[in-house]
């Protein structure tokens, strides 16, 4: 080969590599930001350090079968793949190009998106999914030709069952930053973090066409599943944000409290100790003095760890209970805490589910759980109970019990029933168990006590004031009973300590189990509550 002949050569690969980076056209590109969307590669180049990213599959293109469609653009074939680092660590990511065809899942394609996942399991790097994309494919240009590949149907799949083999190996993100149907709406379901951008993005099994013909409902994609529909009702979204920045800034800050893999331990940010770390008299008037009376718990949250920064998980998804990222000494950590401001703090069905998921992606990837403890119990009654109450609540104590990170716990104020259990009670291992002054563990609180113990007289009661009046009296003579000084003198709690001193303790205990080690009876796989 001549050097005439490799110069024009490269020339021409620049020319179709220029082409491809101008994506589905300039006015698809316009399109796409009158939504108030980025581009795929714009995303990229804002997700990565700069200079970073390597593309790979670029030259792919819409094939049917064995045949190129040779009169559509479709540069790369609607996804873009390739790995790059994000603050310093390597990272896949797979961009679906929205101007391409819709982002659809063609056959190339998922050629790259396969060996993407392959490169991420085997170099042990976390995988991005940058989601805005209609599903699989069906383009009218494919013409009969699509109607020949049905078949190809049933050597699909893989994606999802390459995933379920990831999970717990390397962290899955995967970012709606647009539309996920059909089959992009289940890499959601298996990711380990899944932040939606308000107003253009959704996820849902069949969009609105389908769930018409099927069904024969009108809806529109953001009362199907927009991001206010999985943030607050479905539990499937992790966050909600104003803009594809807001997103990718996330996604930045949830790989920062995890290793590359479960082969690693999470990172440790720098940290200069200081002379002491006693908090302020803040934290003493933090609970309020009625011991029934509602406070946030996220406050408290916010002064144990560095610099007041937490990532909440589902923050608007079972607010009775705050699951966040977040650090102290330089130290990852996992919260686990019931909130007192929602629902009195007691644990539903969701608040189960969703605290279980937690403790299980904070296991997975070595990161130490802090549990806070100011719980009633678990929910009850009828409505619960036809909700599957007890195999939620297994599910988490499954989570709780099954955990072999450093597990650091603090009953703040209530510790009572399943829901001190499940909320790592002492049977759990905690490495670290203390309490505050203010906290009672019981099997329930004295009230609840007084309603069993003495129904009879209760219900003997000439009025309801005579009745409140005898709880009250009763309930009194034995809240003493369960002072938590009582459990202290059986040693049943490491120490009562003064609230001013919690995240001295915490940090101490994330020292002295940084080689923490537990070994567990050989069994194939623990049997997880459905």
């Amino acid at each position: 080969m001549t050097e005439n002949r490799m110069r024009q050569m490269v020339a021409e690969l620049e020319r179709r590599r220029a082409e491809i980076a101008e994506m589905g056209g300039a006015e698809r590109v316009a399109r796409q930001h009158e939504r108030g969307k980025l581009t795929a590669r714009e995303r990229i180049a804002y997700l990565f350090d700069a200079g970073t990213f390597q593309e790979f599959g670029s030259l792919a293109t819409f094939h049917v079968g064995n045949e190129e469609i040779k009169d559509v653009l479709a540069p790369a074939d609607g996804v873009i793949t390739g790995t790059g680092r994000i603050d310093g660590r390597l990272v896949a990511c797979a961009a679906y190009d929205f101007t391409v065809l819709g982002g659809s899942i063609g056959m190339t394609g998922e050629v790259k998106v396969t060996r993407l996942r392959e490169t991420a399991l085997r170099q042990r790097i976390p995988i991005v999914w940058l989601i805005d994309s209609a599903g699989a494919r069906l383009h009218p240009k494919g013409g009969l030709n699509q109607a020949s590949t049905i078949s190809y149907f049933a050597d699909s799949g893989y994606l999802f069952r390459e995933q379920v083999h990831m999970s717990g190996v390397v962290p899955q993100v995967a970012a709606m930053v647009g539309p996920g149907a059909a089959g992009t709406a289940y890499i959601p379901g298996l990711a380990d973090y899944v932040p939606m951008v308000r107003k253009t993005s959704s996820m849902a099994l069949g969009g609105p066409p389908l769930v018409k013909a099927a069904v024969g409902e009108d809806i529109t994609e953001e009362e199907l599943g927009g991001s206010r529909v999985h943030n607050e009702e479905s539990g499937v979204a992790d966050q909600e944000f104003k803009s594809d920045q807001d997103c990718l800034d996330s996604i930045k800050r949830f790989l920062s409290f995890l290793p590359s893999s479960c082969n690693d331990a999470p990172p440790r940010r720098a940290y200069a100790p200081k002379e002491s770390e006693r908090l302020d008299d803040r934290i003493l008037d933090l609970l309020p003095d009625n011991p029934k009376a509602s406070y946030d718990m996220r406050k408290l949250i916010e002064l144990l760890v560095d610099d007041g920064e937490l990532l909440e998980m589902k923050p608007k998804w079972a607010k009775n209970i705050v699951t966040a990222f977040a650090r102290i000494g330089g130290f990852p950590v996992g919260f686990v805490a019931n909130n007192p401001k929602m629902l009195g703090g007691v644990l539903d069905v969701n608040a189960a589910d969703k605290a279980a998921r937690f403790v299980t992606l904070c296991d997975a990837y070595r990161v130490p759980l802090v549990f806070l403890q100011d719980v009633p119990g678990f929910l009850i009654g009828s409505k619960v109970e036809r909700e599957g109450i007890i195999r939620h609540g297994a599910k988490m104590l499954f989570a709780v019990a099954d955990a072999t990170v450093p597990k650091l716990t603090v009953v703040v104020r209530k510790g009572y029933g399943a829901g001190y259990y499940v909320m790592n009670g002492r049977a759990y291992e905690p490495d670290v168990f203390v309490a505050w002054p203010t906290a009672e563990i019981s099997v329930m609180g004295p009230e609840g006590m007084v309603s069993i113990a003495a129904s009879k007289a209760l219900q003997a009661a000439p009025t309801p004031e005579v009745r409140e009046a005898m709880v009250k009296q009763m309930a009194d003579a034995i809240r003493p009973h369960i002072n938590v000084t009582k459990v202290a003198a059986h040693a049943f709690v490491d120490e009562v300590i003064d609230p001013r001193d919690t995240r001295a303790v915490l940090l101490h205990g994330l020292e002295l189990t940084k080689n923490k080690t537990v070994e567990r009876p050989w069994r194939r796989r623990g049997v997880v509550p459905v």
